[in-house]
């Protein structure tokens, strides 16, 4: 459905955050009628009106039979009362992405998208540099950056993030090229097991069957046999040397195909998941015909995003590194695999996943353990069963001094050569407004740890 096919059509969008607001706006500058329904009346629900949308309070359960479709946000899981309702109804019900898909143009710009347990955003943002070394139009959007809905013409090729949750409200988001870098249990309690998880991210490949490319991590045994059933073009990589058509590492060297890309040890972050990265964002501009010189500048002049093994200070001896978006064990694997002897920072919400194959893995570095949050009491048993010699510390307290009682606590429990890595496995919102705001209240703790020459 084109942006014209929307003139006069009833759209219900369900929530007035970052991406229900920029729904709303493009339905209506595509002529469609919109409601909003959100939880509570506010200052975006009172700016929608102003901009000519109808607006509601509650779950919108009562206005499905006015309406001709619906838009969900990612906080609206298949089991919500309004999809539920919406589906049994016969509507259609799908994410700000798969509207921007519907309300491309002739000239809107082709998507290389990238999806996974981990490592989306520095992979995509990987993707943008490289993009823009090869003198491309670009930017990295989707679950990160500007709303896809806003970005139809201006650009030459789109650097996409898409989650599990944008992924599962899609049918027609189809992205020239797709790549899953791997999978884990996540975002279990939203999709109900993890079948359902590892399918919404499948949808990345949509295009494969056509035209498109599916990139897949050969090194993920999940994403590998997953592409295996793909049919259509697929392009694999992998940490170890590659076969012919696939991406990998030779002699400390990222190649394809035998091409020569970039010395591993320019790759940053520095760490092996974060060379992955860097393989599966070539080989999606590969993929769209970028030289091998735009990868190499691309991927050289790179610039970190923050939060992600970030070194934050070394105090009396012991490197203190921010890793605050692993939001999962699969991600704190990685981070905690990089340091021989670690104090653990850990704890928040776990969405339903259990960390007890994250712990028994990391069981032999970990010099000590504090935790915090409102799952700290699942992580402490794991550690009982897994690691009961390990020192450990559990911060109770949720207010703003809670980071540095952490921080003091670790500190205590670290000797010079230790790494204290906060890397919690668990997202952030029962004590943080996001990840980010955790990672800025550890560095701002760890400075103050600084300054009083502890």
């Amino acid at each position: 459905m084109s942006g014209t096919g929307y003139a006069g059509r009833r759209v219900l969008v369900a929530g007035a955050g970052v991406a229900g607001a920029a729904a709303a706006r493009a339905l209506l500058a595509a002529g469609a009628e919109v409601t909003v329904v959100d939880r509570a009346d506010g200052p975006a629900l009172e700016e929608l009106r102003a901009a000519g949308a109808k607006t509601a309070v509650g779950d919108g359960t009562d206005l499905v039979g006015a309406v001709t479709d619906v838009v969900v946000s990612p906080g609206f899981p298949p089991h919500h009362p309004l999809a539920v309702t919406a589906l049994a109804a016969g509507l259609e019900v799908y994410s700000e992405p798969e509207l921007a898909w519907r309300l491309r143009g002739p000239d809107a710009p082709a998507w290389l998208a990238v999806t996974g347990t981990n490592g989306k955003t520095t992979t995509t943002t990987m993707l943008a540099s490289i993009l823009a070394a090869a003198g491309l139009r670009t930017a990295a959007l989707g679950n990160i950056g500007e709303p896809l809905v806003f970005a139809a013409t201006g650009y030459d090729v789109l650097a996409v993030e898409l989650s599990s949750q944008q992924l599962h409200w899609s049918s027609t988001l189809a992205p020239q090229a797709g790549a899953i870098l791997n999978l884990a249990d996540d975002h279990l309690d939203w999709h109900g097991d993890f079948d359902a998880y590892a399918g919404a991210k499948a949808a990345i490949w949509r295009s494969a069957a056509a035209d498109g490319v599916a990139v897949g991590n050969l090194d993920d045994p999940r994403v590998a046999a997953a592409l295996s059933r793909v049919p259509g073009r697929t392009v694999g990589f992998t940490l170890g040397e590659p076969g012919p058509g696939r991406l990998g590492v030779v002699d400390g060297v990222l190649v394809h195909d035998g091409v020569e890309l970039v010395a591993a040890d320019l790759v940053k972050p520095p760490g092996a998941h974060n060379v992955a990265n860097a393989l599966a964002a070539a080989a999606l501009a590969r993929s769209y015909g970028v030289a091998a010189s735009a990868v190499r500048d691309g991927l050289a002049g790179y610039t970190p995003q923050a939060h992600r093994n970030a070194h934050v200070a070394t105090v009396g001896g012991v490197a203190y590194v921010d890793d605050s978006k692993a939001t999962n064990p699969h991600a704190a694997l990685a981070a905690l695999a990089a340091y021989p002897r670690v104090v653990w920072i850990a704890g928040g919400q776990l969405k339903g996943v259990d960390v007890s194959d994250l712990v028994r893995a990391v069981a032999d570095r970990l010099a000590g353990v504090v935790l915090l949050g409102v799952d700290r009491a699942e992580v402490a048993a794991a550690l009982a069963r897994h690691a009961p010699d390990v020192p450990t510390v559990e911060v109770a307290r949720t207010d703003d001094g809670a980071m540095t009682e952490v921080v003091g606590a670790a500190a205590r429990l670290a000797t010079t050569g230790d790494t204290v890595l906060l890397s919690p496995a668990a997202a952030s919102r029962d004590m943080y407004v996001s990840y980010a705001e955790r990672g800025r209240a550890f560095a701002a703790a760890v400075r103050a740890l600084a300054g009083s020459g502890t």
